[in-house]
């Protein structure tokens, strides 16, 4: 379901943004609008999407990464892309191995991991086709190092960093792109849904400390967007000044 026509074939380039609803997917949405791409807007919550698609002139466009049948619709809708973004991702729970939540851990790979995989695998062909396609994933620095409590999350963001990394060599020699983006904390609602809702929680992991914001994040994946064709952003770490690492930020002071 469409909320908007789809977009048109112009000389501005298509850009289709994941998770697009909020936070990161979409501040990015709106500077890739400024930047001069048709931006094609996917999330499950439509009605967000759509009022956004109407301030940038993009398409607003239901996705549900976890349902192979949403993502194969939304691919149809979309003749034409020459940058997907990968953005669609989240957590739940933090809590130990020995405490681990099946169902969340199933949720974070189907979101993560497969999603990532169900959206590049479909729009693969038209970024391909566009002779200078380009991926952009949104990992975290959780693809990068692991952090008591958050097992599931970080298992599920180096498989999604791996499967970005792999593409890199398989699609070597052909018209495109890869890059990933991980930042490290950036104050989105990603904790209001990793603790299910709860806000004070929420608002206590960026307690005592200036976090990364979703524009911020959106100026780095704009940037390795607009390099020219022969340059290839590998991957940007990102992290608030205050943060050494996921297990190390200085708070206060």
């Amino acid at each position: 379901m469409t909320s908007l026509p789809p977009p048109p074939i112009s000389d501005r380039p298509v850009a289709v943004v994941t998770g697009a609803s909020s936070g990161i997917g979409a501040a990015t949405a709106r500077r890739l609008a400024d930047e001069g791409f048709a931006v094609v807007l996917g999330a499950r919550r439509l009605h967000r999407i759509t009022e956004l698609a109407a301030a940038i002139g993009g398409t607003a466009i239901r996705l549900d990464v976890t349902d192979p049948q949403s993502v194969a619709a939304f691919a149809a809708a979309v003749p034409e892309a020459k940058l997907l973004v990968n953005n669609a991702g989240g957590a739940k729970g933090l809590e130990p191995v020995a405490e681990a939540n099946e169902d969340d851990w199933r949720w974070m790979y189907e979101v993560n991991v497969l999603g990532t995989l169900r959206v590049t695998q479909a729009l693969l062909p038209a970024l391909l086709a566009s002779g200078d396609g380009h991926i952009i994933t949104v990992t975290s620095i959780a693809a990068l190092e692991p952090y008591d409590n958050g097992a599931g999350y970080t298992g599920a963001k180096h498989a999604q960093a791996m499967l970005h990394r792999t593409l890199r060599g398989e699609l070597l020699g052909r018209p495109i792109r890869l890059s990933e983006v991980a930042p490290g904390m950036v104050e989105t609602e990603f904790s209001l849904v990793r603790f299910g809702g709860d806000a004070e929680k929420a608002d206590d992991v960026y307690r005592g400390l200036t976090p990364l914001t979703s524009d911020d994040v959106a100026d780095a994946i704009a940037w390795a967007a607009t390099r020219p064709p022969h340059v290839n952003i590998d991957q940007i770490v990102m992290k608030p000044r205050a943060q050494a690492s996921a297990m190390r930020a200085h708070r206060g002071g």
